[in-house]
Order: C-alpha cells, then structure tokens, then sequence
C-alpha cells in the first residue's frame, strides 16, 4: 500500500521534472527578434512545427545557436543565411524566391495553364473539323 501510494506520488511530480529553458537578453529588442527568428525557422525534425513550438532536443539545440548568434552581433539576414546553410532551405518557412523553390511555386502554374491551352486547342480542333463535316 505505502509503495503505491509512494509511486503515485512520483508520478504526479514528474511534470515539475519538465526542462524549462531561460535566456538571458541585453534588452527587450534582442528578445523580441530571437522569437521572430525562432518562428520564422522550422525544426528539421517535427517539420511542421517552428523553433518555439517543437520540444526535440535538435529544436532546443538551435535556440541554443540562434541566442548566441545574437549575442554575438549577428544581423537577421546573417542568421537565417547561417542556419540555411547548414539546414537548407527546408528549414526557412518563407524561403528566398531563387531557384528551386521558385521552380517548385511556379511550376503548377504553369501546368495548369498549360492544360488549358491544349483542352481549349482541342475543343476547337474538334469544333473546327465537325463544321467541315457538316458542310
């Protein structure tokens, strides 16, 4: 009985076991763009999760980097330009419109439309050779 009641109470503490990051920033400024960088950037794990909201150790790692980038000086362009080199352009959620990501948000456009064109060359093709027909 007294271990049960000893393992209970083990296991309704292990929550206040929970990491709880804290950071240090110069001002409130500092602060406020290691958070914009940190949603701006995704976690090459979770994917579908940005840097504030993903609880994998590879997340907790780039804050890591992120907040000593910005200690150190680093400008948002040479931060996200640091973390894109490493991590590729997956890791931007809004990446540079150049290369293949263009090519990726172009690309079905461009399909698209060129669908289009051959259904609408059909139907006149087909429109045009029943009227030769009829005549």
């Amino acid at each position: 009985m007294m271990r049960s009641l000893l393992l209970c109470l083990v296991l309704l503490a292990m929550p206040s076991w929970a990491v709880v990051e804290t950071r240090r920033f110069s001002s409130d400024l500092e602060r406020q763009r290691f958070e914009s960088l940190a949603a701006e950037l995704r976690c090459p794990k979770c994917q579908n999760q940005n840097l504030l909201d993903s609880d994998a150790p590879i997340a907790r790692d780039l804050r890591d980097v992120l907040h000593e980038q910005l200690q150190d000086g680093r400008t948002d362009g040479e931060i996200m330009q640091f973390m894109t080199d490493r991590y590729g352009e997956f890791v931007r959620y809004r990446p540079d419109w150049h290369g293949p990501a263009l090519l990726i948000w172009v690309l079905p456009a461009l399909l698209l439309l060129l669908a289009v064109w051959v259904a609408w060359r059909q139907i006149r093709r087909a429109s045009a050779s029943s009227e030769e027909d009829a005549a």
